[in-house]
Formats: structure tokens, sequence, C-alpha cells
């Protein structure tokens, strides 16, 4: 059985070939029964956690493993820890240990950007970007590689880390305008895809800000009584998910418009497997406003761990 690490992982992946294997691997047949989050603290003044994450398909079966303990950055230790275990779908036999802390942040990013593929405007200018943690670079890496945009604007409530995250993207994409600007109208109005990747229990934005035609997507939040945007936003738009079982059990963005009485399951137009079947562009006009939210699945992480394996085998 081979041991993958971080730097083996970043030696074998890039974008453009994981949102081809993330393409496929959602349009074809698989199994991913709901995944089992453990909440380890029932005082609320916690929210450690620990989940299991299953899926199979023709090739693999795997089972991703992760802790979550929010307030660990306080004492010198990662938030987030998990490894991905792999195993032959024909015998059954382990293949490969993946570290899947790691992975996590190529696949949401990837699963981030496919769906900008399918909703997003194809001439979308300005990419907005809430967020200056561990995954801000992936994010907006991965959503460059499926829209040409002129101008990135970074929104964080820490401004050392936008500031290092800017100069990062600055020396990276020389044409790109990337500046650092603040959640008001005239910054969410301008913008064609805003993302979200943080912490916050509260919208981010005003959703009567948002301009027809934008694309929204959703990442940072996973508890039912928190959300990264308001019901307006949800009102307004088109919603699809990466999966209604885990979004629908999980994410305050929908589930506290259901309980409002201004959302409901069958207002959910797609989830992430469908659009890939179709694979088409999945935008009905362009004045339509879009959103995609995401808590994660089992189904990105066993393809992104399995598309390293593969590479790795020469």
């Amino acid at each position: 059985m081979q041991i993958i690490d971080k730097n083996q992982i970043d030696s074998v992946l890039d974008f453009e070939t994981l949102l081809t294997a993330m393409r496929t691997g959602f349009s074809q047949e698989f199994g991913m029964p709901k995944r089992n989050v453990y909440e380890l603290d029932n005082s609320n003044l916690k929210h450690d956690a620990f989940a299991v994450l299953p899926a199979w398909n023709e090739q693999v079966i795997g089972v991703k493993a992760f802790t979550y303990f929010p307030e660990n950055s306080q004492t010198g230790y990662e938030s987030l820890y998990s490894k991905i275990m792999l195993f032959s779908r024909e015998h059954g036999e382990p293949l490969a240990l993946v570290d899947g802390t790691r992975i996590t942040l190529w696949r949401t990013a990837t699963v981030s950007a496919l769906a900008s593929y399918y909703l997003s405007r194809e001439n979308s200018q300005h990419f907005v970007f809430f967020g200056s943690g561990n995954l801000a670079e992936y994010m907006i890496r991965a959503h460059l590689s499926v829209r040409n945009f002129t101008r990135v604007t970074l929104i964080a409530r820490n401004q050392e880390k936008a500031r290092v995250l800017q100069n990062r993207l600055r020396a990276a994409f020389a044409d790109i305008d990337v500046v650092i600007g603040k959640s008001d109208e005239s910054t969410i109005h301008s913008a064609d895809v805003i993302s979200c990747a943080t912490g916050s229990a509260a919208p981010l934005f005003d959703g009567n800000w948002l301009k027809p035609g934008t694309h929204v997507d959703l990442i940072g939040n996973h508890h039912s009584e928190s959300r990264e945007c308001d019901t307006k936003t949800i009102t307004r738009s088109r919603v699809y998910v990466d999966s209604r079982v885990n979004v629908l059990g999980e994410a305050g963005e929908l589930l506290i418009p259901i309980k409002e009485g201004m959302f409901s399951e069958q207002d959910v137009c797609a989830e992430l497997a469908q659009l890939a079947q179709e694979n088409n562009y999945a935008r009905f006009n362009e004045t339509d406003i879009t959103l995609f939210k995401s808590v994660g699945t089992a189904l990105s992480d066993l393809i992104a761990a399995n598309h390293v394996y593969q590479s790795l085998q020469g």
C-alpha cells in the first residue's frame, strides 16, 4: 500500500487536468451514502467534529475521515486533519493512504470552478472573493482556470493575510488587476462571480446588491444555523448544489430560508452530477442569477485521490 503525502499531491496536480477528472467522475456511475458528521462537543461552546465520507465508482472504493477543531489555531495545531483510504474496486485490496487535508484544498477549489464553468457567464470579468484562509489561493487559481477575469477583488477580515495573497497573485498573474476591497454595494454590484470561503456565521453581503447575471459560489459554511448569504440572495437565484442530501442536512444558506417559508427543497435546480452528465453550459440566459452551494462530497475526494494515485503510478 502506498502512502501519499502533500508534496507528492502537489507534484502531480494542476487545475486543468483535475477539472477534467472531476467532470468525468461526476458524470459516471458512483455510490455515495450520506456522510456522517459527529459533533464532539455537546456544550455548543465549540464545533469540534469528526466525519466519515465513503464513496465508490467502477475503479476504486474510498473513505475519507477527518477531524475539525476550529479553535486549534490558538494552540499551534491545524484546524483540520484528514486522511483518505483507497481500495481496489475489483478485489478490495488497499491501494493507498492519501493526505486528505491537501486533497480537500485541491478538490474543493476544483468543484467550485467546475460549477462556475457550467453556471457563470462566459464573458465574466470581475471576480470577488471573500476569505484569506488556506483555501483562498486554491479557489482563486481554480476560478481563473475557467474564466478570463481581468479583475480580482479580495475581501477579508485579516488584512495582513489579504495583502500577502494579493502579492502572490500579482506575481503569478501580472495581467490581472488584483485589489483589496470591502463588501459594499458598489463592489458587489460590479461582480460577475462572487465566491465565499469564510467562517462567517452571518451573511457577507446584501442580496439586493447583486446585478442580473451574477454567479454566487458558497463553500465556507457547514452549519445549519449559519450562512454566508442572506435569504434575498437565495430567492433571487437559480440554486444548484454539490449534493442535495448533504447540503439540505447541513447548510444554513438553504435551511434558514426553508424554515422561513421562502424556499423549498424542490427549488434546488440540480446537483453537480447532473450538470456533469449533461456537460453543457447550464445557464438559461445572461440575466439569471445562479448560485452554487457546496459542503463537500466523498465523491470529489475519491476522484481527486484516485487521480493522484494513478498519476504517481507513471
